[in-house]
Order: structure tokens, then C-alpha cells, then sequence
């Protein structure tokens, strides 16, 4: 699997460790950046690169890390295709993407630590999307709403 990663600046700290952890669960790593600390950057740019690398299918998952985890979700959610989620516990890390394939992981910096992040990230690359009727139906919806005009 390919998996897509970036951070702002208050994430930063944490993305190497997340790019290591992808790697030694035989992942390969696509980083979209930064690849040093900018000081005042903004989240949005960096959502925007991880959606567009699943969008374009570089990546078939990512994870973004910002200061809460907040605001690189809300941003990342607002590209068709992508269903970016927080997680600060792993029954949501690997629910999110059986029952509502979610593809996109999403991490507070500032909290959750070193320890609880690397565990999200596994849990999150290990599951996979149950198929199941009922879900399949409720993702299908969610779709539709994308679809959507007006």
C-alpha cells in the first residue's frame, strides 16, 4: 500500500516517526512534505496535498498531522473521494475504515503521544473495508452527497 503523509508545523515532530512506522509495516511512503519545520504554515495546504495524492492515485491512504487533528480533517474532507477522520483511539483508527472506509488518518500532535500515534497508524493500516451490505449502503449514501448539487 501507498501511503501518503504531511504535516503542518505543530505535526511535524511526529511525521518521521509516522513515515517509520508505515515503512516497517512494509508500506511504501509518500511524503508531501514538509521536509523541515516552517514556522506558520497551514494545515490546509499540506490536506490538500494528501487528498490530491489519493485523488490521483499516488496513495491509496494517508495520514495528516497537525496541532489537534481538527483542522487537518475538516480540510481534507472537503475533496470528493476523501473520508478523513481523527482518531485518538485505535477501535476508531481501524472502525473508521471497516465500517466507513475511511481513508485518510488524521492525528493531533499536541494529543496524542509518540506511543498511542504509532499504534493508530498500524491499526489503521491493517484494516480493511468489511464490504458488509449495510455498510456498503451507508457509504454509498455518502457518496451521493458529493454528488450532489447545490
Amino acid at each position: 500500500m501507498r501511503v501518503a503523509v504531511a504535516a503542518d508545523h505543530a505535526g511535524f515532530p511526529l511525521k518521521e516517526q509516522v513515515m517509520e512506522v508505515i515503512r516497517n509495516a512494509g508500506h511504501e511512503v509518500v511524503d508531501c512534505g514538509p521536509d523541515h519545520v516552517i514556522p506558520g504554515d497551514d494545515y490546509p495546504d499540506y490536506a490538500q496535498k494528501v487528498a490530491m495524492a489519493i485523488r490521483e492515485r499516488q496513495a491509496d491512504r494517508g495520514v495528516l498531522v497537525c496541532g489537534s487533528g481538527v483542522g487537518a480533517s475538516v480540510a481534507a474532507n472537503k475533496f470528493p473521494g476523501i473520508r478523513a477522520a481523527l482518531c485518538h483511539d485505535t477501535f476508531s483508527a481501524h472502525q473508521g475504515v471497516e465500517d466507513d472506509s475511511m481513508n485518510i488518518l488524521c492525528l493531533g500532535a499536541r494529543v496524542v503521544g509518540p506511543s498511542l500515534a504509532s499504534e493508530l497508524v498500524e491499526t489503521f493500516l491493517r484494516a480493511r473495508f468489511s464490504e458488509a451490505e449495510r455498510h456498503a449502503r451507508r457509504l454509498a449514501k455518502v457518496i451521493s452527497f458529493e454528488n450532489a448539487r447545490g
